[in-house]
């Protein structure tokens, strides 16, 4: 499923606008955005957890010469799926 049938699933499913699903599903990843950027973490209860992790710099090797690497380290965000929404898979 891609964005657009997302809201047009929201859209139909709330009995809404295509336009306001689109508002909404973008207002929650800027919200979303806004507290990882930030360190935090959101907690949907029976959904998940998005939260931000870090990896550390390591070295790596270019796949064509066989040369390593340096890798920098950098934060990156996680979702840890929820009991309900694990048990449904």
């Amino acid at each position: 499923m891609n964005k657009a049938e997302l809201i047009a699933k929201i859209a139909d499913d709330a009995g809404i606008t295509k336009t306001q699903a689109n508002a909404s599903l973008d207002s929650f990843i800027e919200a979303v955005t806004k507290t990882l950027k930030g360190n935090g973490k959101v907690t949907l209860v029976g959904f998940g957890t998005f939260s931000v992790s870090k990896r550390a710099a390591r070295n790596g090797r270019n796949p064509q010469t066989g040369a390593v690497i340096k890798i920098k380290a950098k934060k990156v965000a996680k979702f840890k799926a929820g009991k309900e929404l694990s048990a449904k898979l």
